[in-house]
This record gives C-alpha cells, structure tokens and sequence, in this order.
C-alpha cells in the first residue's frame, strides 16, 4: 500500500533563552519582538513557498501567491528574499541539507560496509519517500534542466555530498575485501540509484505498480555484496 505523504514541518521562529527579568536597555525587549515577528513572517514565506512550489512547479510558482498564501505583502517578500530563486535554495537549506549531513555524519565503522550503507538508504527512505522533501527532490529533477542555476546549487548543497559519502564507504568496502568490485568507487551514483528510483516511481507509478522500496535496496546490495548469508 503507497503511503500517504506525510507533511514536513519547517523549523518554527522561536526565542531563544529565559526572559530577563531586568533588561540591560529599555530598547532590548521591543528589538527582540521585532527580530521574533520578522523571523515568524520568513518562515511564513518559506512554508508558504514549499506548498506553491509542490503544487504549482517553480516555473508555474508566483511571488503574488507566495504572499497571498503566506498572508503577507509581496513586498515584505523582497524584505527577505531578493527572488524567488533565492527562495528556492533557502527552502532546500532548511528542508533538505539538514537530513543529507546528519545521513552523511555516519558513525565509526564498527560493523559492516554493507550495515552502514543499509543504514544510510533506509533513513533516507525514511526521510524523504512518503515526505515532501521527496516532492521538492522530484521537483528538481522535472524542472533542473530548465534552471541550470537551481540544478547547481542542489547538487553543491546536497548532492556532491551524499556522493562523497557513498565513494568513501565504497572504497572502505574495497580496502576491507567487502566489495570485489574496484571501479564501483569510480560510480558512486550506482550505489544509492536504488533510493533515487523510489523516489520518481513514488510519484509517477506507485498507483499502478506499488514499490517496496526496502525489498528493492535489499537485492541491489546483494548484487554489490553477495548475497546475505542466514544463520
């Protein structure tokens, strides 16, 4: 059954710290109420720019229904924001590269290659497929080409990094004997194909053809690994 996605809540603006109950200056609490308002109505804007980009495209995606949505000025938007590709990448700042660097932040290699890599593929699974992160993901993929400045900036940010990941488990697999396969280093790409296919088929097939994304990971690393052995 094609789970239901699952709706990613942005970072809310919150202050931080106790209350001083006896303020240095008189002007520090209506400073601090200004900054708190201000950073309220950026993150109203970035929630706001989430749901227009999933529903409508970035090509299709307008600074008047930004605002409308937002329940702000479109000015107060460039108060914030110089456009709305500036919008976009602070948008996959807050909502995407956060889960790539904890993904990629793995633990010391105590067990396996091959555990850690399942580990890495099923979190990301887990964070993205069923998630609108995995709609902004496919977002990128239909409209890049068109946006070769947003491609760039999606691939500094989030995919160059989950490559260098995948490259440095793949050669310590190589160096441990765990992987036969030397120039698989050289194609990181292969290594999380797997996670990237779920994500497009989520959107466009999953109706037709429900995708058990776990299983297919599974028999993807038994064709790199060898296949598990039971005891």
């Amino acid at each position: 059954m094609t789970k239901k996605p699952t709706k990613t809540a942005l970072p809310s603006a919150t202050r931080a710290g106790a209350k001083d109950p006896i303020p240095a200056r008189s002007e520090e609490a209506p400073a601090s109420n200004r900054a708190t308002r201000a950073a309220e109505r950026r993150a109203a804007i970035v929630e706001a720019a989430m749901d227009e980009f999933i529903a409508r495209g970035f090509a299709a995606t307008r600074l008047d229904d930004i605002a409308k949505r937002a329940g702000v000025a479109k000015g107060t938007i460039y108060l914030h924001f110089k456009d709305k590709e500036s919008m976009f990448e602070e948008l996959v700042r807050i909502v995407i590269v956060p889960v790539v660097a904890r993904l990629t932040t793995l633990p010391p290699p105590t067990g396996t290659v091959r555990e850690l890599i399942e580990t890495f593929a099923s979190n990301f699974l887990k964070e993205v497929i069923g998630t609108r992160r995995g709609d902004l993901v496919r977002l990128i993929v239909a409209e890049g080409p068109r946006f070769p400045s947003v491609a760039d900036f999606y691939y500094r940010e989030v995919v160059s990094r989950g490559i260098a990941a995948m490259r440095a488990l793949i050669e310590l697999g190589i160096a441990r004997g765990e992987i036969r396969e030397k120039d698989l280093a050289r194609y990181p790409q292969i290594l999380v194909a797997p996670a990237m296919i779920a994500v497009i088929w989520q959107s466009l097939f999953a109706r037709h053809a429900p995708l058990d994304a776990q299983d297919m990971l599974r028999v993807h690393l038994d064709l790199i690994f060898g296949e598990r052995r039971t005891t």
